[in-house]
């Protein structure tokens, strides 16, 4: 008990030396804020505790190094785009007509036949297609601890072997529960990666390409989907098809897995781990410079922002020595008090969640993995190739956000691309109750039928999901992701896990509601009520969501000392801009 009350009085030291650091830190903003503009020979430079940091190479285009990191790092996401939806799309259009009440999903798994021991029953589908969501949700929030505790880049590597693990499970299993755990292990594997990958390429990158960088490993995400309609949709013509479809997902891992053998581990991470001459070697490749001026000055500012963790872990070591994992669980719960009880971090929280929940309550997610059902229905000739057309559109437009992220802003991207769902969700609900027809139950269009059977009113549904597509990737599809800015480091692995598995949880949630509300809501309503969700998201996302483009890492902590900062936010991106 002296042990736990001596932990206790530390937090609380830490959060007292924090919050006067906080207040220097906001003087000195302060001054800056009301500084004239420089001329533009001056580059502009930025305090923090005292140690000044130049924007001049900060605002210069990322070097090879980082490009090559980022997109290294961001295979994890084409494996999370592709093994997350290869199991969706593995039949031909044919089978993909056959609409039952669980829908696309378990329509798909009729590909599979008896091959695993029986026919697939509606338990079956269901575990099989639900424990993917599952083992991301568990594993996120438990890999933000690991990440504090081995590394980004260990984690990453470790979600490489389980994803190898579980594509190749999968490509031999012979028997439902195998195929469970094959998909289990894949989501284990995609929850770690979710969180990790962006917080990775988040540490290593400049604050003013910090966006566009993470926003790289979202386009390859849905470069990954499109790759599962395309092979999908070969190999569903093939007997075993689903084999080799699941079994190539563990290509691409072993690819990073020997990428990420000669990648570095986050600069952030290393003066954590008190190994400072490893991250000034690598913040010189980041930064691609020779001389160790600017490198010095944000090494400096990373160890300001860290120094009373660093008290603390020291403390707390002395007070349970001998005991390793003591101190380890400790550590755990000093970082969990740090996390709620601190106002700053609270609301880093809060706006993280309200972000992840958004994502994945709009809708999107059950939208794309049902619309060959939708399409079907609709009276589309080929509703697989018409599905693809709404990843293709995710793709592009999430390359427009690449490209504006770091220019046009988080916040207004966010509150421009919200209204543009919207409008895209109500036209189809005013389409759906006009075409007066169909629920997930009716009868799906069938190449026999009469193409000319076909209503406008179903080209106005795919134009206006296309038009949602397009608000979804430029802005929440992406920005949800850019989470792990909004934290100080002491917190930042265990907020981007507690986010992260808010958007598990929201999936999984959506995923089990959106055929029941298909079915009794009605088409029109469900979009309807995405459609609500979306405007309370906004509002809420207007009234908290601060403005970070092109601030570093270690200056976003001062926006959330004693409010939201929005307001602030926004003053400081307009004397940032150049």
């Amino acid at each position: 008990m002296d042990g736990l009350e001596s932990i206790n009085q530390y937090v609380l030291d830490t959060v007292i030396t924090a919050d006067s650091n906080l207040e220097l830190y906001e003087m000195v903003d302060r001054d800056e804020a009301n500084a004239p503009l420089i001329g533009e020979h001056e580059p502009a430079t930025f305090e923090n505790d005292g140690h000044r940091i130049s924007q001049e190479h900060d605002n210069a285009p990322p070097s090879a190094f980082i490009w090559a990191l980022t997109f290294a790092a961001g295979i994890s996401g084409l494996l999370f785009g592709y093994e997350y939806n290869s199991s969706l799309h593995c039949v031909p259009s044919q089978t993909s007509l056959t609409v039952v009440s669980t829908g696309v999903i378990s329509s798909t798994l009729v590909s599979i036949g008896t091959d695993l021991g029986h026919p697939l029953n509606t338990l079956d589908k269901s575990l099989i297609t639900s424990c993917t969501s599952l083992g991301a949700l568990i594993a996120s929030p438990i890999t933000s601890i690991l990440a504090d505790r081995f590394g980004r880049r260990a984690i990453i590597l470790v979600a490489d072997v389980l994803f190898i693990a579980g594509a190749l499970g999968q490509a031999v299993t012979v028997s439902v529960p195998g195929m469970v755990v094959g998909r289990t292990v894949v989501g284990f594997a995609v929850g770690g990666a979710s969180l990790v990958v962006p917080l990775y390429i988040s540490e290593l990158s400049p604050s003013a390409s910090r966006g566009r960088l993470v926003t790289l490993s979202i386009l390859l995400i849905t470069l990954g989907q499109v790759v599962a309609y395309f092979i999908g949709y070969m190999l569903s013509m093939q007997s075993g098809g689903w084999r080799w479809m699941v079994g190539l997902g563990a290509a691409p891992a072993v690819l990073q897995f020997g990428l990420m053998l000669v990648l570095p581990e986050s600069p952030r991470w290393l003066v954590k781990a008190d190994k400072t001459q490893e991250a000034q070697k690598i913040l010189r490749k980041v930064y691609a410079v020779k001389v160790d001026t600017i490198v010095d000055k944000v090494l400096r500012a990373i160890k300001t922002e860290i120094a009373e963790e660093e008290a603390t872990r020291d403390d707390v070591s002395k007070a349970v020595s001998g005991n390793r994992a003591q101190v380890w669980l400790a550590s755990i719960r000093n970082r969990s008090a740090e996390m709620f009880h601190v106002g700053m971090n609270r609301r880093a929280l809060t706006i993280a969640c309200l972000l992840q929940g958004l994502q994945q309550l709009c809708g999107f997610n059950s939208l794309m993995y049902f619309s060959a059902t939708i399409f079907s229905l609709l009276g589309f000739y080929s509703p697989t190739m018409t599905s693809l057309s709404i990843a293709v559109t995710n793709f592009i437009c999430t390359l427009i956000a690449l490209l504006i992220i770091d220019r046009v802003g988080r916040r207004r991207i966010l509150l421009l691309s919200v209204p543009v769902m919207i409008a895209g969700l109500i036209a189809c609900s005013i389409a759906y109750e006009c075409l007066g027809r169909p629920t997930l139950g009716a009868e799906p269009f069938n190449k026999t039928m009469d193409p000319d059977a076909r209503s406008p009113w179903a080209v106005v549904i795919l134009i206006a999901m296309i038009i949602y597509v397009c608000g979804y990737a430029i802005g929440i599809g992406n920005i949800a992701w850019q989470q792990s800015e909004l934290f100080p480091l002491s917190v930042r692995s265990l907020g981007s896990g507690l986010a992260t598995a808010t958007n598990w949880g929201s999936n999984f949630v959506v995923g089990l509601t959106f055929l029941p509300m298909m079915e009794y809501l009605t088409p029109a309503w469900t979009f309807a009520v995405y459609a609500l969700v979306c405007a309370i998201g906004w509002m809420c996302a207007w009234g908290i969501y601060p403005e970070t483009k092109r601030l570093g890492l270690e200056d976003v902590r001062g926006l959330l000392k004693d409010s939201y900062g929005v307001q602030e936010s926004l003053r400081r991106a307009k004397i940032r801009d150049p």
